[in-house]
Formats: C-alpha cells, structure tokens, sequence
C-alpha cells in the first residue's frame, strides 16, 4: 500500500488544481444562431417590429435575443430609438462576422444535402426505381 500512496496524491493534487483552474475560467457561451440571426435581421431592418414580423416572432422575443446576446458579448450592439435600432461600431463589427457565421451555416447545409442526394443516387434503395430498369 505505502508504494502506491505517493502517486495517488500526486493524481489527486493534480485533480484538485485542474478543478480550481477550470472554477477560474469562466466559460462563456457559444453564439446562438437564432440570435446572430434576430440581430443580422434587425441590423438590416432597423427595426423590432419589422424584424419580429420577419422572423415570425413577437417584437418582445427579438428584443430580449438582442438583450441576451449583448449580456453575452458584454457590449452595446444598438443605439435604440424607441423601436428603432441603428448599429453602435461594436454592432458594425459583429455584424461582418454573424453575417459569414450565418452564410457558412447555410452553405454547410446545402453541401450535406447535396452529399445525402449524390449517396442516395448513387446506391438507391430497394424502394427506388434504378436507371434503365
């Protein structure tokens, strides 16, 4: 028993300072896309209302998106003018990045639809009719 003490420490010393680290490191959270998305449309609408209708939410859900993501990113993203919004240079910035986030999103979705079709073309199943036959 005595042998095998001086490693279990050391491993418990160990995980002892790896959980102390990680309790230092604030992790924060990842962007959500419905609200990269509320804050592209709103940035190019200019308004709440506009933006709700668009994205078929109530004026209230898009605003607290906006709130929320602004929380996150620990800045101000919008001038707000009742229910108007005009991009602070932190929203112009983000908005470069959210916009290629969001195209890239749609890409990486046709692309794999695209993959799925040429697969299933390519060994059909037993419910799909193969060419010439």
């Amino acid at each position: 028993m005595g042998k095998f003490a001086q490693p279990h420490r050391m491993a418990q010393e160990l995980l002892y300072r790896f959980a102390l680290a990680a309790a230092m490191i604030q992790m924060k959270p990842i962007l959500d896309s419905r609200k990269l998305l509320a804050f592209v449309t709103l940035a190019r609408c200019g308004s709440f209302t506009q933006t709700a209708r668009e994205l078929f939410l109530t004026q209230s859900a898009v605003s607290h998106a906006i709130k929320s993501l602004e929380d996150e990113l620990e800045c101000r993203l919008f001038d707000r003018l009742g229910r108007k919004a005009k991009l602070t240079q932190s929203g112009q910035h983000l908005l470069e990045y959210a916009s290629r986030i969001l195209e890239d999103m749609q890409l990486a979705r046709a692309d794999l639809k695209g993959i799925e079709q040429h697969e299933a073309n390519r060994f059909p199943g037993p419910w799909q009719k193969v060419a010439g036959q």
